[in-house]
């Protein structure tokens, strides 16, 4: 692929371009072509082009200062005249008049961004302006048009309060919402569940589905408390970054670490944002310290408060210089004004506050450098932005930073390794089930991360594990509990199968050739109580709620033998999970239960070798099984399951020579 890059901006804003460029070519591109201004019949100022110069910077090598037009400016490859070879980088220059330009614009292949620069995607290089990548139905096209991320938080950060925001920015809603119901705002769209309504804490992922700036968002919204990790891993693994979201009064807490380890672990880009800086809290230098420490990545502000924790004036932009005055709105509901100032202009305003910002921010890029695209991509960076999530300050440079610079939807990797191309056929994988989002819709959702292709309501699909076919009659997108028709998704969107029988979490979906991608693991619980129906009347209500929480992953079920008629134990990973579990079986169901008193176990595993049941058995350990029929060994402590594994490391899939 290659790029367009064209406007006039001043020449300190080169390396914007260069790193506005990188971003949107991603990692295949062959070839940028620089629509230069500096031509004398573009009327531009004789003056060193930014364009030219982020090419430069791009290819990596000096171009020349008065190229001719259509001719290559950078290094051509040796072989192959396409100039397709891997690794190799090609810049050529062309004039703003030229047709080729004007007919790659009518093609929607050049967008305006925040900054008045140009910037689209055209195919290979000069030549193929006819290729069918410049239709709105070509993958590649509108896969660079979705943005997939997760906001990624400790409790009461601030997560869902965001999330509202970023909607009321995009222009999804006409006023945001708070989880808690302050007075004069609503109850957050995002938090739909009856408990998180009454607890005032996200509980179960929810997909939002809104547009921005021709960009298409999918935003996963995750449960904000530790007990629920497993559902939040699962969302991790179908978005393409995350936004870590800090309370700036108390820094990194423990379930923010957690998160990001995860984020770690999957290779996630990560957005750092410092909420609540319209309340009291640390130093800013202190908190990008506290951020490099916990996280190894180097924090690198994209901009900069004015004024102190706790007086929140604006926000300095140290790529403009200019400054951002913010006002209050009734209780953060609505959009907050913003009047851009000149540093002259803001030195008079905030005076002392903005004299101190500009050195503190200084400082850090001093120390941490400039916003770089590929540190960004490649987790050795972070870059930071501040905000007032609640009274809607400093949403919008997140959202404008989402739109351009934020990876868009690339080649997943399938079970052997081998990256699934974007344009092969539909496939997709299960990541969430969900019944009871709407009293409107007695239906179970499957959530599908499209990872190729395209889909198409009513296509013929198969599940990839059973080699059933998959109804696609009833698809969605999704946006918390509403919903509406997916006709038609490409890669990066999040699809709702509306009963689709059959379906789990983890399973892959797909058209044409069979393809795996990989299964999505349980997380060992740590809590084990018999549950038990309290109304005999309602055994195959209670049985059918136990089977659908199973399948949902809103908890574990085990029993003590084979089949399902056995008393359920419930297992989780944190407390919370069981009154969950509860509630729903009341609510949903109509089959009001209980949990017996805890179990007399700290940890579960399951079960591998050719006969792992004698072989638990044998080491006095109790074996229990999930509905599948698979083996689950509990253990009473630590040093039983450490001894279990030193004896025996095959019961837990441990080759010998791992577990030398």
């Amino acid at each position: 692929m290659g790029s367009f890059t064209q406007g006039y901006t001043p020449v300190r804003e080169a390396n914007t371009v260069a790193d506005r460029t990188r971003t949107l070519a991603g990692p295949h591109c062959e070839a940028l072509i620089v629509l230069n201004p500096c031509y004398p019949n573009s009327g531009a100022p004789s003056l060193p082009c930014p364009a030219r110069a982020a090419a430069a910077r791009w290819v990596g090598v000096a171009l020349p200062p008065e190229p001719s037009v259509g001719k290559e400016l950078g290094p051509r490859p040796t072989a192959n005249p396409k100039g397709d070879v891997p690794g190799r980088r090609r810049v050529f220059s062309l004039d703003r008049f030229e047709p080729e330009v004007f007919t790659a614009r009518s093609r929607g292949l050049v967008e305006p961004s925040h900054e008045g620069i140009l910037v689209g995607m055209v195919p290979g290089i000069l030549t193929d302006y006819d290729s069918p990548s410049t239709n709105d139905n070509d993958v590649h096209h509108q896969a660079r048009r979705r943005r997939t991320f997760a906001i990624i938080a400790h409790p009461d950060a601030g997560k869902s309060t965001l999330t509202e925001a970023l909607a009321l920015h995009a222009r999804v809603i006409t006023e945001a919402g708070v989880t808690h119901g302050k007075q004069g705002r609503h109850a957050s769209m995002s938090d739909w569940g009856t408990m998180e309504r009454e607890r005032g804490i996200s509980i179960s992922s929810t997909a939002l589905r809104f547009e921005h700036g021709n960009v298409i968002f999918n935003l996963l919204d995750t449960p904000g408390h530790a007990d629920f990790s497993e559902d939040t891993y699962r969302v991790l693994t179908a978005v393409d970054c995350a936004i870590m979201l800090v309370d700036s009064s108390r820094g990194m807490e423990t379930q923010t670490l957690k998160l990001f380890a995860v984020c770690k672990e999957l290779g996630l880009p990560v957005v750092t944002v410092f909420n609540k800086w319209d309340r009291p809290g640390q130093e800013t230098l202190e908190l990008l310290d506290e951020v490099q420490e916990a996280t190894g990545r180097l924090p690198v502000p994209l901009n900069w408060p004015v004024g102190i924790a706790g007086d929140f004036r604006g926000l300095y932009d140290p790529e403009s210089g200019n400054y951002t005055r913010l006002s209050r709105t009734n209780a953060g509901a609505s959009l907050a004004q913003a009047d851009v100032m000149s540093p002259e202009e803001a030195a008079v305003d905030a005076g002392d506050a903005w004299e101190a910002a500009r050195e503190d921010c200084d400082i850090a890029v001093s120390l941490n450098g400039n916003f770089d695209s590929e540190e960004f991509l490649a987790g050795r960076a972070t870059p930071v932005l501040f905000a007032a999530a609640a009274s809607n300050f400093g949403v919008a440079p997140l959202l404008d930073f989402l739109v351009n610079r934020a990876p868009a939807p690339g080649p997943r990797p399938d079970t052997g390794g081998t990256l699934r191309p974007l344009d092969s056929d539909f496939s997709g994988f299960v990541f969430k089930m969900q019944s009871g989002m709407n009293p409107a819709h007695h239906d179970k959702l499957a959530f599908v991360r499209v990872c190729s292709g395209t889909f198409q309501r009513g296509m013929t699909l198969r599940n990839e594990s059973s080699g059933k076919p998959v109804s696609s009659k009833y698809t969605h997108h999704m946006s918390g509990r509403d919903r509406d028709s997916a006709d038609e998704s490409w890669p990066g969107d999040v699809v709702g199968f509306s009963n689709a029988s059959g379906l789990r979490i983890g399973d892959t979906v797909h058209a044409g050739e069979a393809v795996a991608f990989p299964r999505l693991p349980h997380f060992n619980a740590e809590h084990f109580r018999m549950v038990r129906g309290l109304d005999p009347s309602r055994s195959k209500a209670f049985a059918r709620g136990i089977s659908h929480l199973e399948e949902e992953g809103t908890i574990q079920v085990l029993y003590r033998g084979f089949g399902t008629s056995q008393t359920p134990i419930f297992a989780a990973v944190g407390v919370l999970q069981f009154d969950v579990a509860l509630d729903r079986l009341k609510r949903e169901f109509n089959a009001p239960a209980v949990v017996e008193e805890a179990l007399p176990y700290e940890m579960a595993r399951d079960l591998y070798g050719p006969d792992p049941v004698q072989t638990a058995k044998a080491a006095a350990i109790d074996v229990v099984y999930r509905s599948n029929g698979n083996p689950v060994g509990l253990f009473r402590n630590q040093w039983k399951l450490g001894r279990t594994m030193t004896d025996s490391p095959e019961l837990f899939g441990i080759t010998e020579d791992e577990a030398k």
